[in-house]
């Protein structure tokens, strides 16, 4: 049974508290990336495979045990248990990394890399699925941009901290600033949450199946296409970041050097993506709705593998200084895909019932997406043992994105969708 919802447009303190929360969740992510992603650098694509099917197998077990906590508990105690559980482990990884040169980057990469990866679905998904619990639709177009934007302010202040900490620190310590932050962010919500109480069951537990999420996939068109453009999107970043792993491994031996190289990475992403929301995300989402927000960053995407299709590896003028290509064409496609994509995909979620919101998007953003990553890096593979240039990937990319950016266009007008409130100013 769905019950009513609270809407938090009228409050003013939701939003602000929100992306304070927002900002802490994703600062203490950010904290971690690079410590993950120099793990990955250090053994390159060809172990991406193995690190991403790993995630998926952890990913389809949690599934079946996210649903009970949901369909059980409160939303209070679902964040409470998912936050102390995440800090918790990233406090039990420190001794591992003091011992990263003896245990091995493979060992521990697969170990950390599976943690991570789980650490930012469920941690990511479960707070913009409480967000699509307490804002309506319009609420949602007017504040959702600004609520990410408090996290792309956290995940551009998470790579300074690293960057500030690593190399006087070392990597380990970095894993105790995380969950500090990570229990900062969970407090606030807990706040948030309590003062939120409007709407008859709005923190009672969900009930339903346990299998709900995946049953959804089936029934629900939205969530179909939700889940297709996933793939076609994931597939894009994914592409990216296996190639940018060969880079890495081929010309930055150094494991401080490699965070270094990813923490850059990360900070220009979400310079641009704070930009975009602070300028064109939340004007093209009061103006044409969030629908529109899935579209253009598909259409970005498909100039950008143009780019790299013609340039491949070489190197391109901008603002000055020679850029690989490469790592344009990553930055650019995970900033429109933090900075506009998904602000509009949680605008449109607040439109399905809950038990979408909370089964059914987490077993698409977590499980689905892993999957993708499984899929999309196995073919890098194999087409590297065909012989297929990075050109030529690029070029299967440019498809890719041609076909995103129609199935994002269906998604906006999914017949299942409640009627989207006009937005007020």
């Amino acid at each position: 049974m769905n019950s009513p919802r609270p809407t938090a447009t009228g409050q003013a303190h939701a939003p602000v508290l929100s992306a304070v929360a927002f900002f802490f969740v994703m600062a203490g992510y950010y904290i971690i990336r690079p410590v993950r992603d120099q793990l990955g650098g250090a053994v390159g694509a060809q172990a991406l495979p193995l690190f991403y099917a790993a995630v998926l197998l952890v990913m389809l077990l949690l599934t079946p045990l996210f649903g009970i906590l949901v369909a059980r508990f409160p939303r209070k105690q679902l964040l409470s248990w998912s936050y102390c559980f995440f800090a918790l482990c990233l406090l039990a990884f420190v001794p591992a990394f003091v011992a990263q040169d003896r245990i091995g980057a493979r060992s521990l990469g697969m170990a950390f890399y599976v943690f991570g990866s789980v650490f930012n679905l469920f941690v990511v998904s479960l707070f913009w699925s409480f967000m699509a619990d307490i804002f309506d639709s319009a609420g949602a177009r007017k504040v959702f941009s600004l609520i990410a934007l408090g996290g792309m302010a956290g995940a551009v202040a998470g790579p300074v901290i690293t960057k500030l900490l690593v190399t006087a620190i070392g990597v380990a310590p970095l894993l105790v600033v995380s969950a500090a932050s990570l229990l900062v962010a969970l407090a606030l919500l807990l706040s948030l949450s309590g003062s939120q109480q409007r709407g008859a069951g709005a923190d009672q537990p969900l009930g339903g199946s346990i299998w709900a999420g995946i049953k959804e996939l089936w029934s629900r068109p939205f969530l179909r296409y939700m889940a297709i453009l996933m793939l076609l999107g994931d597939g894009i970043g994914t592409l990216a970041y296996a190639l940018m792993a060969d880079y890495t491994k081929a010309h930055i031996a150094d494991k401080v050097a490699r965070t270094a190289f990813y923490n850059d990475i990360d900070l220009y992403t979400n310079v641009i993506g704070a930009v975009l929301q602070l300028t064109v995300t939340r004007w093209l989402m009061m103006r044409h709705g969030a629908g529109w927000g899935l579209v253009v960053p598909a259409l970005v995407n498909l100039v950008l593998l143009l780019g790299l299709a013609l340039v491949g590896t070489g190197q391109i003028a901008l603002f000055g200084y020679a850029v690989p290509m490469l790592a344009v064409t990553m930055v650019g496609s995970r900033a429109f895909a933090y900075g506009m994509t998904k602000p509009a995909q949680d605008a449109l979620y607040t439109r399905v019932p809950r038990e979408t919101r909370y089964k059914g998007k987490n077993f698409v953003e977590t499980a689905v997406w892993r999957f993708g990553d499984v899929l999309v890096t196995s073919g890098v593979n194999l087409f590297g043992m065909l012989g297929v240039t990075l050109s030529g990937m690029a070029s299967v990319g440019v498809g890719i994105s041609a076909l995103a950016a129609w199935i994002a266009r269906r998604a906006g007008r999914a017949p299942d969708l409640a009627p989207d409130a006009p937005a007020k100013p």
